[in-house]
């Protein structure tokens, strides 16, 4: 069997796998034991990511629905088709009645493509990828404060940090092989400190484990931000070298006060500040944290990066920021600049410099004002003021939780899908496109550690599928640009014209090694394992002030706090799992104890309530109530109510149609009763 290096597509780490290929189909997959991220593990997924290819229900032709029925078309037929309502839909309601969102699965070349065909083809920056529907908090803050948008160190250098936080990221189930990096670290005699609201399998190996009451985290760490200036323990010289700002941060950390943080928070007043000294005495501390909307507001950010640059743990081995993505190219699309406020490279769509040095690239104007993003480009869909919506390996319909995307669907002229399968959202389309798999083209990802890396050929793909960013290439080709890119790689040679951090990061330069870490430059071609190795700017960070914020009342009436989150039991409804026999049968397997969905609860909380594993109850909020199942555990918080993705009757009928699951939810639980 021939076998061949190559990139994981599932998750952020980006691990190295080969793939085997026996004829035209490939076989297995296994680690690479060299590849500095993984170096020889991977997860379950990562063993079987290969099996989607090989899926019998992929689309393998164009199709256009006629009379509420798909029919298969050529390729020009649907181009033409999509071509012709696209110029309708501009004339008739000008360029901001389209929009354009990809997954952020997608490639680094497709990504790219998009923005620039909804850019400097038809003209609007109504642009976003799928997790825009959430958030993009982490993306502002690092660039306000950092001047960079992305992961400061690498995975392999958790091996040198003395102590590593773990802030609302459930490692083991989300990111399993930065979890064993974690814990290899710990074993080797770094501090584990765990933050997060539910007890999981990495909190359970934690040193210091502050399990806080949903909602309070930025008063937490206002609290060990205290106790670190009141022991004198910030890293002056760093400050006065490299930051700005910091005396109206020390201002606003004088407000916060650890006695009342720790009741605020339901954290040991002992523990926040054992948490606050190990961070603040180390030699090198890394700050792990989850970039996901159910843990990651705005101002809990820049409190993280207001600890960092007071302890100077930026810029240095074994410490740093790692803004941590589940999805595995969630970095590379917004370096592409799938973003509706920024061009590629974050450049603001505002900057008339930017937008001039793009227009001179592409030959084309691009509009001025910032663009719609995902979730606001649903709302506008359901309230039929978006006309046509471009859907690039993107299933709003089976994951955006907080907006009901079916409904929006119905209300759009123009719905184009490029997807492997006819997943839930491609059934309200107008025109599919089917697209070649992992494994039958070349393209390129960027992990969580800014790791540019190729994702090889290894096999043809089937008659009928195209590359997504060929037919892209061909789409702008049908409504009367030529492009003339032959090749992902010559795709990928002019986003280092547009993207200056990517200059060096060609395809062959790339395929020397396992990838390169941006920025890779033409002056840099070997990348940067963490950034500004090269030297710290001077006076180029910046100290954001968070005010303490005031503490939340609980109602009497609903003494619960419910609140969103991933968990391993609803994996199955990920589209690469649903198409992997393997993984498939793998995680239903979870279910099988609670075949109709569940919520979690704490097993205190459950005594107390007479409420016992697996029964149904009743959750009532001032917003609406809804009837589920329990599944007690250890791991919830006392005092919350975990609710996963995915349960959607219990979002809908407890949020209703405003609520978007941010904030914890007062609610009390009953037992059912008919």
């Amino acid at each position: 069997m021939a076998h061949r290096l190559s990139t994981c597509t599932f998750c952020g780490v980006g691990c190295g796998i080969y793939l085997e290929t026996a004829g035209n189909r490939i076989t297995g997959a296994y680690p690479s034991m060299s590849h500095p991220t993984n170096a020889g593990r991977i997860c379950v997924r990562g063993w079987h990511v290969h099996e989607v290819a090989s899926a019998p229900d992929r689309l393998l032709q164009p199709l256009i629905k006629r009379q509420g029925r798909f029919e298969q078309a050529s390729w020009p037929e649907a181009l033409d088709f999509i071509a012709e309502k696209l110029r309708q839909i501009r004339h008739q309601h000008g360029p901001d009645a389209l929009a354009f969102l990809c997954s952020p699965r997608c490639s680094n070349e497709e990504s790219y493509l998009l923005q620039k065909l909804a850019r400097a083809v038809l003209g609007t920056n109504n642009v976003d990828h799928g997790t825009g529907v959430y958030t993009h908090n982490s993306i502002h803050v690092l660039r306000d404060m950092l001047g960079v948008p992305a992961t400061t160190s690498s995975v392999a250098d958790l091996a040198r940090s003395q102590v590593i936080v773990v802030d609302h990221v459930d490692l083991a189930r989300q990111l399993p092989t930065i979890g064993g990096a974690v814990l290899r670290a710990k074993l080797a005699g770094a501090t584990l400190i765990v933050i997060d609201t539910r007890r999981h399998r990495v909190a359970e190996s934690a040193d210091l484990f502050l399990q806080l009451k949903p909602g309070t985290d930025v008063a937490l760490y206002g609290a060990m931000a205290k106790v670190i200036v009141d022991r004198g323990l910030m890293n002056l010289p760093f400050i006065k070298a490299h930051c700005r700002d910091f005396e109206p941060f020390l201002a606003a950390v004088q407000e916060y006060d650890l006695m009342a943080a720790a009741a605020e928070c339901g954290v040991p007043a002992e523990q926040i500040e054992a948490a606050a000294l190990a961070y603040a005495r180390a030699r090198a501390a890394a700050w792990l944290y989850s970039t996901g909307i159910e843990s990651r507001s705005a101002e809990g950010i820049r409190q993280i990066v207001n600890l960092a640059l007071l302890t100077g743990n930026v810029g240095r081995q074994g410490a740093g920021l790692f803004a941590l993505t589940e999805h595995n190219n969630l970095q590379g699309v917004c370096d592409m600049g799938m973003l509706p406020d920024f061009l590629p490279g974050y450049r603001p769509v505002t900057d008339r410099a930017a937008r001039a040095q793009l227009e001179m690239l592409w030959g084309a104007r691009l509009p001025e004002q910032p663009g719609r993003n995902a979730r606001a480009v649903l709302a506008d869909c359901a309230a039929g003021r978006l006309r046509g919506l471009w859907l690039c390996r993107y299933d709003p319909v089976s994951t955006a939780v907080f907006a009901d995307a079916a409904q929006a669907l119905q209300q759009v002229d123009l719905v184009v899908v490029q997807h492997l399968f006819m997943t839930g959202t491609a059934r309200y389309a107008h025109v599919v496109l089917p697209c070649t798999a992992f494994g039958e083209e070349q393209v390129t990802f960027t992990s969580t550690e800014r790791r540019i890396q190729l994702a090889r050929q290894v096999i043809e793909p089937p008659p009928g599928p195209w590359p997504a960013w060929l037919q892209l290439t061909r789409m702008a080709s049908a409504l009367g640009v030529d492009w003339g890119y032959s090749s992902s790689a010559e795709v990928m040679e002019e986003i280092g014209r547009a993207v200056p951090f990517y200059s060096g990061a060609s395809h062959e330069n790339l395929d020397r090694d396992y990838g390169r870490q941006w920025p890779c430059t033409t002056d840099k071609p070997l990348g940067t394992r963490y950034l500004f190795e090269d030297g710290l700017p001077e006076r180029g960070f910046k100290f954001v002030p968070v005010a303490r914020p005031a503490p939340a009342s609980q109602p009497a009436d609903y003494p619960l706090s419910l609140i969103f989150g991933h968990s391993l039991y609803y994996w199955h409804h990920n589209v690469l799992i649903q198409h992997s026999e393997t993984l498939k049968r793998e995680y239903r397997i979870l279910l099988l104890d609670y075949p109709n969905g569940f919520v979690e609860i704490n097993a205190q909380d459950a005594a107390r309530l007479g409420i016992r594993d697996g029964e149904r109850i009743r959750l009532q909020a001032a917003s609406g109530d809804a009837v589920t199942y329990a599944r007690v555990t250890p791991e919830a918080r006392m005092g919350t109510v975990f609710v996963p993705y995915f349960v959607r009757e219990v979002e809908q009928q407890i949020l209703g149609a405003t609520g978007n699951g941010t904030h914890p939810v007062p609610v009390r639980v009953l037992r059912y009763t008919t």
